[in-house]
């Protein structure tokens, strides 16, 4: 009898114990299964789909040149005797830039000026010679005042004297226009490298993109149309312009070469390398962000929320740039488009959304 209860006792045991075991797992299980639910809820943002401007683009490369560029040279080489600028500075038409040491350059326009009109006085003895005075020399017939200009020495003494005003005029060098002075790099109290030039004054409104298109993108440009400028080493410094030259010639690469005019506000430079977007405007078109488009089955594919759930359809795009697709069929006015967290979606797969987008 004591085995007995002793036995009963032990079966009781085993059957609390495993009913106590059974009840956590239950629970865990649902717990499981609560957390596996909330993970495959998608996070995802959604726009209303609506028709907006819509602008093609097309991407290249380029290079900025300035249309007004000058290099600036002196006419003699005696020494620079004052610099009135420095490299960056922007200075007017017509303002000193620079002046070379004059004494010599004022001693040779006062020889010459003796010279000139030593000549002057014998001119006049010859033509008094001739029977006629200086003040009729209208009247003196062609061939008698080539004769006496020369022989009195008059004719080359007045080409001395121009060469020496002239001389001494360009002994101060101006800016021929409005302009940012570069390439400067001469001293004070130095002589100019010969054959460089002084100085280099840059119109930095004047400012053009140079750039390549393929022959097969010529359809999409034309005079007129708009483009965005990036240089690369100011990726935040956008400046907007318009196609002003497209060269009719393609190249043996099969590239043909535009220039656009370019809005400067003063952050960009000559030589500077840049993109180059053209844009043109396609009217109002359906427009999604292209990472709403996904691949399924070799189809592309845009989801719609409904009811907290996204919803399958398949779409046909047409035009693009750089961050938007054109939808051309499959999606309506009105539509819940959702624009991130499509990657992983499956039709009538639950959704949250966290962000409503604004179409651009």
């Amino acid at each position: 009898m004591k085995y007995t209860r002793y036995l009963i006792f032990l079966l009781l045991l085993c059957s609390g114990l495993t009913g106590c075991i059974g009840g956590n797992s239950d629970k865990s299980d649902e717990e499981s299964v609560e957390a596996l639910q909330h993970d495959e809820t998608n996070r995802v943002t959604v726009q209303l789909l609506e028709s907006v401007p819509f602008h093609q683009e097309l991407i290249s490369n380029g290079k900025l040149t300035a249309g007004r560029m000058v290099d600036l040279f002196f006419e003699n080489d005696e020494p620079v005797a004052v610099v009135y600028v420095k490299n960056g500075e922007r200075v007017q038409k017509d303002q000193k830039l620079a002046r070379l040491n004059s004494f010599k350059l004022e001693n040779n326009l006062s020889k010459a000026t003796t010279s000139l009109e030593n000549a002057r006085l014998e001119l006049q003895d010859l033509l008094i010679g001739q029977g006629f005075r200086i003040q009729d020399s209208a009247l003196v017939p062609p061939a008698v005042m080539q004769l006496v200009e020369i022989k009195s020495g008059y004719k080359q003494a007045l080409d001395e004297y121009n060469l020496a005003r002239y001389e001494a005029d360009h002994a101060v060098l101006t800016a021929p226009f409005d302009g940012v002075v570069a390439n400067l790099y001469t001293r004070a109290m130095n002589k100019q490298t010969a054959g460089e030039p002084f100085c280099t004054i840059i119109d930095p409104n004047s400012l053009e993109a140079s750039f390549s298109v393929l022959e097969s993108e010529l359809p999409l440009i034309r005079r007129g149309d708009v483009v965005e400028i990036t240089p690369f080493a100011l990726t935040d410094v956008k400046s907007r312009g318009t196609i002003s030259e497209i060269n009719p010639l393609v190249d043996k690469d099969g590239m043909v070469r535009v220039k656009a005019d370019v809005q400067n506000r003063g952050n960009l430079f000559e030589g500077m390398n840049v993109k180059v977007s053209v844009q043109r405007s396609a009217g109002r078109q359906l427009v999604v962000p292209k990472e709403a488009v996904v691949m399924r089955s070799g189809r592309q594919v845009v989801f719609t929320l409904k009811e907290d759930k996204a919803f399958w359809n398949y779409v046909q795009t047409g035009l693009e740039n750089a961050g938007y697709y054109t939808i051309t069929e499959g999606l309506q006015p009105g539509d819940v488009v959702i624009t991130s967290g499509s990657v992983d979606l499956a039709h009538d797969a639950p959704v949250v959304v966290i962000e409503q987008e604004q179409t651009d």
